[in-house]
């Protein structure tokens, strides 16, 4: 049985893969996102990427950044040979918006940001408000 560490290190690339995957459906065909989650109205890159290119014993790397950046360098990046390790999403559904970063090496979900939820107005209105917002941070873990 391999040492956990050792595990972690030789398979982190199925999550830089599985970012790079997902940037190009994303991209290109989205309606497969919509026929996996009826409630999915997009899933859009938000304002952050990056990118990872391991080559010769070098890695370079290509941060994006901005609500309006442009992805041309991160296109770029792809075609010499590199992998989306880190990715900020953008999860609409219904009325709501999901925002977050994820991350490829363990796929943790991180900078979570949920929909408002109801003002709490009485004592009652707090299991409540609580509920909601649980209910609204397992929407995005069940995906």
């Amino acid at each position: 049985m391999l040492d956990m560490a050792v595990s972690y290190n030789r398979y982190k690339f199925l999550g830089y893969e599985f970012l790079t995957w997902l940037w190009f459906i994303m991209e290109n065909q989205q309606d497969i996102l919509k026929e996996s989650d009826k409630e999915l109205v997009s899933l859009d890159i938000g304002n952050r990427i990056v990118l990872e290119n391991n080559k010769n014993d070098t890695t370079e790397s290509v941060t994006i950044k901005g609500d309006k950046a442009g992805l041309e360098e991160g296109i770029l990046s792809l075609q010499k040979g590199a992998v989306v390790t880190e990715l900020n999403l953008v999860y609409k559904a219904g009325n709501n918006e999901w925002r977050f970063n994820i991350k490829g090496e363990s796929l943790n979900i991180s900078s979570l940001k949920t929909p408002e939820t109801g003002p709490v107005e009485t004592k009652e209105d707090v299991e409540a408000a609580l509920l909601e917002k649980v209910y609204l941070y397992e929407r995005i873990f069940v995906l």
